[in-house]
């Protein structure tokens, strides 16, 4: 599968935006889910997390209240919305997919087989 995310930007503190994530290849519906982000200087983090049925969602703590995943299977395509976004929340923003049968939502990096080329996201304050 091929993952392809659009959306990131430069936005001010509390400002919002969507990333999408759309898959070609095979469908979205066969794998379970992620976003991770990647800051300057820092190892890659995991934001959020979506199962292959869409029953089980994740989010880092960090983001948890602001951040919203879902997925669109027609579309074949996994969203993150983002709101009241923070300067800390400035990265590269990467969709992964896990093509284990292990059910969840959330998975470390490393653990994803799929990744996009990501986009980046940038908040000033």
């Amino acid at each position: 599968v091929q993952l392809v995310e659009s959306g990131g930007g430069s936005v001010q503190a509390g400002g919002s935006l969507r990333l999408s994530c759309a898959a070609s290849g095979r469908r979205l519906s066969s794998y379970n889910l992620g976003w991770l982000r990647q800051a300057p200087g820092k190892e890659r983090e995991f934001v959020g997390g979506i199962s292959r049925g869409g029953d089980s969602l994740s989010y880092a703590d960090s983001v948890e209240g602001r951040f919203t995943i879902s997925r669109d299977n027609a579309k074949n395509t996994v969203y993150l919305q983002m709101n009241s976004l923070k300067p800390e929340d400035t990265a590269v923003y990467y969709c992964a997919a896990d093509s284990s049968y292990r059910s969840g939502s959330y998975f470390a990096p490393e653990e994803y087989d799929y990744w996009g080329q990501g986009t980046q996201v940038t908040v000033s304050s």
